[in-house]
Formats: C-alpha cells, sequence, structure tokens
C-alpha cells in the first residue's frame, strides 16, 4: 500500500494553506505522504513539522538558517537543505508526485515551473504563478502533460462543478468575493482605515498579504487572472459577484443557461483535499453546511469606484504581456507598505495605476524575464512611495 502513495512536496508549509494541508494529508496516511517540507525562514516551526511527519528531505530558503535547522534534526532520518535554488532542485526529484505550491508571492514561479518541467502535477494555491506567468506555465504544463488543481477555494469550485461538463462551452465563470471588512464603505472612510482594520476579515483566516489583498479586492483580480489560464476561458466570460456569506464559492454557467455552483463554509480544508485527492471525493470529518443556519444569500456587483484594483487587474490582464507582472509586483510593494504605516490604504490602488503608467510593454519569454521585471517594479516602487 506504501509504494502507491502520493508523494507530496510541500512549499511553504508554515503559512496558513501549508499548516492545513498538512492535517489533511495526515487525515488519509493511506492515499498520502509528505516527501517534502519546506519554509523560507520560519525554521522553528518547519523543525517542529518535520519531526511530527517524518518527510524525507526539508529545505529552509534562508540559508543563514541552515545550520540551526541541520543541528536540530540531527537525530530524525531527515535530510536538510538551504536556499531557494535547493527548493527549486527538490521539486524534480523521482520522489515527488506532486508539488503543493502555498508559498505566498512570486517566489513560487521558479519551483513551480521547474515542478512542471520534470512532469510533476501541481496543487496550486499561489495565485501569482498563473497571474505573472500564466501564458508560460499553461503552455509548459500542455507540453509536458502535467494538471495543474487549484487549491483556491473559488477556483476549486468552478473546478468541482466543471466536472462531467468539460465537454461542454461555458458562457460564464462567476468568482464571488466576500468583499472583505469594508464592504459598503465609502472612499472617505478608506482614507483613514489601519491596517489592524484591514486585517480583520469577516469570513476567512488567512496571511497578512491576501487578507489585505481581500479587503481591497485586488484578491479577486489574481483571481480573475488566474481563472483565465486555468480554465482557458476569455477574460470577457469572467465575472466578480460579492456574496458577503461566502458560502457559494463560485459558478459557472453553461451555454443553455445552466448555472452550476459549489457551496461549503468557509474552510480551505476542503479544497486542500479535493486538489490532493481527485478524482476521489474521500470521506472527511469538516463541518457540514446547515441551510437552515444560514437562511439568507445575497449578491450584489462589486463597487469598482470604491475599490479600483479590481478594475485595474482586468485592464492589466486585458493588456497582457508584462503588465500583469508589474501590477503584481507593484501590489506587493504597496502592500508591504501599508502594513509597514508609511502609506495610506487608497495610496495602494494609486500606486498600482502609476506604475502600470509607467511601464515599458514587453513580452517576457522565461521565467528569469519575468522574475527581473517583478524585481525592477519592486525597486521602482519602494523608492517612490517611500516616506
Amino acid at each position: 500500500m506504501e509504494k502507491n502513495r502520493k508523494r507530496i512536496a510541500l512549499l511553504g508549509s508554515t503559512g496558513s494553506i501549508g499548516t492545513q494541508a498538512i492535517e489533511v494529508i495526515e487525515q488519509f496516511p493511506e492515499l498520502l505522504q509528505i516527501e517534502v517540507l519546506t519554509a523560507f525562514s520560519n525554521a522553528d516551526l518547519l523543525i517542529k513539522q518535520a519531526k511530527k511527519c517524518k518527510p524525507n528531505i526539508v529545505v529552509i530558503g534562508k540559508e543563514d538558517l541552515y545550520k540551526y535547522v541541520k543541528e536540530a534534526l540531527w537525530d530524525d532520518d531527515v535530510k536538510v537543505f538551504a536556499g531557494m535554488q535547493a527548493i527549486n532542485e527538490v521539486v524534480q526529484m523521482e520522489c515527488v508526485d506532486m508539488v503543493l505550491s502555498a508559498i505566498v508571492g512570486v517566489a513560487g514561479l521558479a519551483p513551480i515551473f521547474k515542478a512542471i518541467e520534470a512532469d510533476k502535477q501541481i496543487a496550486l494555491a499561489n495565485k501569482e504563478t498563473l497571474v505573472v506567468a500564466g501564458e508560460l506555465m499553461t503552455r509548459t504544463a500542455y507540453e509536458h502533460g502535467v494538471n495543474i488543481y487549484p487549491v483556491d477555494s473559488e477556483h476549486s469550485a468552478i473546478f468541482q462543478s466543471l466536472a462531467g461538463e468539460f465537454h461542454n462551452p461555458i458562457s460564464r465563470l462567476i468568482i464571488t468575493a466576500s468583499g472583505g471588512p469594508f464592504l459598503h464603505k465609502n472612499r472617505g472612510f478608506l482614507q483613514t482605515v489601519t491596517k489592524e482594520q484591514a486585517l480583520k476579515h469577516p469570513n476567512w483566516k488567512m496571511g497578512n498579504k491576501i487578507t489585505i489583498d481581500s479587503s481591497t479586492l485586488m484578491n479577486k483580480g489574481l483571481e480573475v487572472i488566474e481563472a483565465k489560464w486555468l480554465f482557458a476561458v476569455p477574460l470577457e466570460k469572467i465575472e466578480v459577484l460579492v456574496h458577503p456569506q461566502s458560502i457559494v464559492h463560485s459558478l459557472v454557467e453553461f451555454a443553455d443557461g445552466s448555472i452550476k455552483a459549489q457551496l461549503g463554509l468557509p474552510d480551505m480544508k476542503l479544497p486542500i483535499q479535493y486538489a490532493l485527492t481527485y478524482p476521489q471525493r474521500m470521506t472527511s470529518d469538516l463541518p457540514r453546511l446547515n441551510f437552515a443556519e444560514h437562511p439568507t444569500l445575497t449578491f450584489e456587483a462589486p463597487d469598482l469606484e470604491t475599490f479600483p484594483c479590481l478594475a485595474l487587474a482586468y485592464e492589466a490582464s486585458r493588456k497582457g504581456g508584462c503588465l500583469p507582472c508589474v501590477m503584481n509586483a507593484a501590489n506587493e510593494a504597496a502592500v508591504s507598505l501599508f502594513l509597514q504605516d508609511r502609506i495610506g490604504f487608497n495610496d495602494i490602488p494609486k500606486i498600482i495605476e502609476d506604475a502600470l503608467s509607467q511601464a515599458d510593454f514587453c513580452i517576457p519569454s522565461t521565467i528569469e524575464e519575468y522574475l527581473q521585471i517583478d524585481k525592477e517594479t519592486k525597486i521602482k516602487t519602494l523608492e517612490k512611495n517611500s516616506k
């Protein structure tokens, strides 16, 4: 039985998605095993996870933490490596069947591209992989016969709704958004909001960066671009619908007018489990949705005037080339500045719009080119907006 288990390389194991993924994998020891754990700097949690999960390999991204991790795992049968290059290499190893990418930000690009080139199946929680380099990633995945299974709840909902329907034409994809903590607020109110307010998401518990993206609606913009590449659907057929209860996770409308949706409580463990065990639906002890406890489900159009980041994402994707990469990099830099109390909430879309207007349009053809554009955009954005 052991040789039939799917061997998982979990990239970003110490983050929100990573820690939940470990909990899911532990529920199915007959099907799944953790082969590789990686983290960038949270060495203590990585060590704790390694002692519990007994992976074959761990990688700590920050090389100056290598000795600390190595010594802590000296008595454990675990190989320890360090550095981002090591992460790029371990995903290609023969002992890995699937790579689950929960790395935050553009750092996830190179290892996923290497994994695709090595014919590994991908469970993707890193939005930036497809936002920044969607055309290159999906083309390479097609060439290598690699499936990319979505882990985001919205894209998992679309994927689940498409089961048995892949031969039928799609009229629309409808991605739902909670609206974040500032739903129905105006720009005047947002002028003075703090990071503490922005980090109080009403429905989901996530990392700081994605929580801020949710509050600006940039998260939905990233998901629109990701959906475009994941499901090969034109941008004009992808819509966003605000659904504050976060019960309907996304919808698919087909050519005959029928709409299918996936519903469930806001819990990331279900989409993680579906991506790792597809095509099987495994019995789980996850909380069940009781409709009597949710008698009202509401929907409304997003307010693009108050939350312009969503419109900026559509614009960048529509123009294509390097602009989604520029947009993503400027957003990462702006969110970082906001979390450091160096800019206001309403400055985030202004900074992104400025970066897009100043960008030199090009069409990158390699991961290295995308990473260079990302680096240059972040440097310019931080230098221009540091107070």
